[in-house]
C-alpha cells in the first residue's frame, strides 16, 4: 500500500507465525521493519534477510514483551534507527492446552504477562512517541476464542478477550493525537504454533468447521494488518477485524 512506503513497522514476536506473516507483508508495502524474538534467533535472522531482499530497512531486537526494561529497550532501538515508530503490531503470545483445575498462578501469570501486559508495555511505550508527531497507528492481535470462549485455555481467552477492552480504551485515550488503535481476530490458522498440536485427522476436522474449507496463512493476517495501518482505514479505531474464514459472525 502506498500510505506505507518508508513508514517503521514494529511487529512483536514476528520471528516465525503470524508475525513473520505481518513482517512480510508489511515489508511488501515499503515499510521498515523491526523484528522482535525472544528465543528464535536464527528465524529473525532469516526474515531480516527476507525483508531486506524486498527493498527495506530491518533491524531486529531480542526483547521479552512481558519486561519491562526489554520493552524499552525495544522501543528505544526502533526509534534510534529509524528515527520513530509508525506502526506496533502486538503479535507476540504464548498458550497452554490445559484445564482451569490444571492450572497454577504461575501458568495464568506467565500467559497473562505475556499476552496482555506486553501489550500494555509496548504500546505504552509506542504512544510516547506517536503522541510527539500526532500520528501511529497500533494494531493488536486478538483471537477469535475471545468472543467464542475455549474449553481447555482459559487464560489465553481471558488475555486475548482483555485486548479487545485495551484496544477499544487506548482507541478513546489516543485519538486527540492521531493515534489510531485496532485489533484484528484470527481464527484458525496453519502456524507453528497450531500445527505441532494436531493430526491430519484433526486439520482435516478443523477445515471442515470452517466456511471456506480451510485454515488461514499468515499472510492473510498481515494483510489485514497493513490493511488498518494504511491512510484506507483512517477513518476506523476502537474496531477488531474478524478473519477467520467465516468460523464466526456477527
Amino acid at each position: 500500500m502506498e500510505s506505507l512506503k518508508g513508514k517503521t513497522a514494529l511487529i512483536t514476536g514476528s520471528s516465525r507465525g503470524i508475525g513473520r506473516g505481518c513482517a512480510l507483508v508489511l515489508a511488501r508495502c515499503g515499510c521498515n521493519i523491526v523484528v522482535n524474538y525472544v528465543e528464535s534467533l536464527e528465524k529473525a535472522q532469516t526474515l531480516i534477510k527476507e525483508t531486506r531482499e524486498l527493498g527495506v530497512e530491518s533491524l531486529s531486537v531480542r526483547a521479552d514483551v512481558s519486561r519491562e526494561q526489554d520493552v524499552k529497550l525495544l522501543i528505544e532501538s526502533t526509534v534510534n534507527t529509524f528515527g520513530g515508530i509508525d506502526i506496533l503490531v502486538n503479535n507476540a503470545g504464548i498458550h497452554q492446552h490445559l484445564k482451569t483445575w490444571e492450572l497454577s498462578l504461575e501458568d495464568w501469570n506467565r500467559v497473562i504477562a505475556t499476552n496482555l501486559t506486553g501489550v500494555f508495555l509496548c504500546s505504552r511505550e509506542a504512544v510516547i512517541h506517536m503522541k510527539k508527531v500526532r500520528s501511529g497507528s497500533i494494531i493488536n492481535i486478538s483471537s477469535c476464542v475471545a468472543f467464542t470462549g475455549t474449553d481447555h485455555e482459559i487464560h489465553y481467552a481471558s488475555s486475548k478477550a482483555g485486548i479487545v477492552g485495551f484496544t477499544k480504551s487506548l482507541a478513546l485515550e489516543a485519538a486527540p493525537y492521531g493515534i489510531r488503535v485496532n485489533a484484528v481476530s484470527p481464527g484458525f490458522f496453519a502456524t507453528d504454533m497450531v500445527l505441532p498440536l494436531i493430526t491430519d485427522e484433526e486439520r482435516k476436522a478443523l477445515e471442515a468447521t470452517v466456511p471456506l474449507g480451510r485454515l488461514g496463512t499468515p499472510e492473510e493476517i498481515g494483510d489485514a494488518v497493513a490493511f488498518l495501518a494504511s491512510d484506507r482505514a483512517r477513518y476506523i479505531t476502537g474496531e477488531t477485524l474478524h478473519v477467520n474464514g467465516g468460523v464466526i459472525m456477527y
